[in-house]
Formats: C-alpha cells, sequence, structure tokens
C-alpha cells in the first residue's frame, strides 16, 4: 500500500457552494474546478493508506459527539502577506469549527498533524492568483454574505490529478431530544445512544 492525501472539512451547501467555486475560476484561480467550497478542519495530509479505518473510526468518534450549529459567512479577509490567500470570512460557527479541528487533529488520535499558523476557519476564493486578481476578489466579495446550519463534515481525497473528491460524510450526533444542539462542553462531551 502506497500513500493518500486527506483533508476534512465542512462543506458550503448549495447554493453558495458552486457559485462561490465559480467565482473562484473567474478570478483566474486554477485549482477552483476541483477543490469543493469549504471550511477546513484538517489540511492536505499525506498519510499510509492502511492507516484509513482508523482514521474513518477516529472521524466518527469525533462526529458523534458534535452537534449541529450555524455558520454565517460575512465580507473578505486575506492572509497576505504571509500567504497568497482572499477568503470569505467565516463570522459566526469559528469556536465549533476550532472544536472540531482540535479533536480531528488531537495528538491521540491517527492524524496528529501540527499546523504552519494558526487555525482560522475561513473559506477561500482565491490561492496563488496575480495580485491584481486577489485585490479583486477581494473587492467583489467583500459585501458577501451567507448562512446555514451545519450538520457535519466530510473526510476527502485528493487524486492523482488534483481533483478533491468526498470519501464519506460524516453527521454530528443529536440531542437527547433528537433536536440539533448546540455541541456539549468541550471538557464534557457526552456520547448519544
Amino acid at each position: 500500500m502506497g500513500t493518500v492525501t486527506l483533508g476534512v472539512s465542512i462543506a458550503v451547501p448549495e447554493p453558495y457552494g458552486s457559485l462561490l467555486q465559480e467565482l473562484r475560476e473567474g478570478f483566474g484561480d486554477p485549482a477552483a474546478h476541483g477543490i469543493p467550497t469549504h471550511v477546513t478542519l484538517l489540511p492536505p495530509t499525506e498519510v499510509d493508506e492502511s492507516a484509513l479505518p482508523e482514521i474513518r473510526t477516529h472521524l466518527a468518534q469525533v462526529a458523534v459527539v458534535g452537534r449541529a450549529f450555524p455558520m454565517r459567512l460575512s465580507g473578505t479577509g486575506t492572509f497576505r502577506p504571509l500567504s497568497p490567500v482572499v477568503f470569505i470570512q467565516v463570522v459566526e460557527g469559528t469556536s465549533s469549527c476550532s472544536w472540531l479541528q482540535e479533536r480531528i487533529r488531537d495528538t491521540s488520535g491517527p492524524v496528529p498533524r501540527e499546523l504552519q499558523f494558526p487555525y482560522h476557519p475561513h473559506v477561500t476564493v482565491a490561492h496563488g492568483i496575480a495580485e491584481e486578481a486577489m485585490d479583486r476578489a477581494y473587492a467583489e466579495l467583500a459585501d458577501y454574505e451567507a448562512s446555514w446550519t451545519s450538520i457535519g463534515f466530510a473526510l476527502y481525497e485528493q487524486g492523482a490529478d488534483g481533483i478533491w473528491r468526498k470519501l464519506r460524510d460524516y453527521p454530528f450526533g443529536t440531542g437527547p431530544s433528537g433536536v440539533p444542539a448546540q455541541f456539549a462542553h468541550v471538557d464534557e462531551p457526552t456520547l448519544q445512544p
């Protein structure tokens, strides 16, 4: 067995996902067609293919204690000059995204990934393109707004062709009443039957 490149993310649902992907392509980002619109929880990580069953089990354990939560995107931001990225800001749901990514990357789990920069949930709309195009993306999407309820995350694999493909969805658990609720307190998550 060889290695595979995996990522874990929260998909931006329709109609927002396709629209942002088309806009990203329109700004001249050649990677746009191969990257579904998302909020990253685990950045691209190379793992041994034999670790996939353990990773899937780990992700299911993280998801079962998760709870649906509101996500809201508003306006643009950038990581320039540190990184050539323009993004849509996540203004609601950031603490839940942080909670999830910490558990997914936990050192006791199968993907204990160190990050190059502090975690900052966002939706990339331009990456590594001409400065003028990055400026255009930043300006044109400055008033962008979207909101939805996040009900889970997904595991993706990057193919040899550079395209990211979903391997599996991981829906969050539900509260005792069966109605989606916020995350249980971080220190004492409760598994639901």
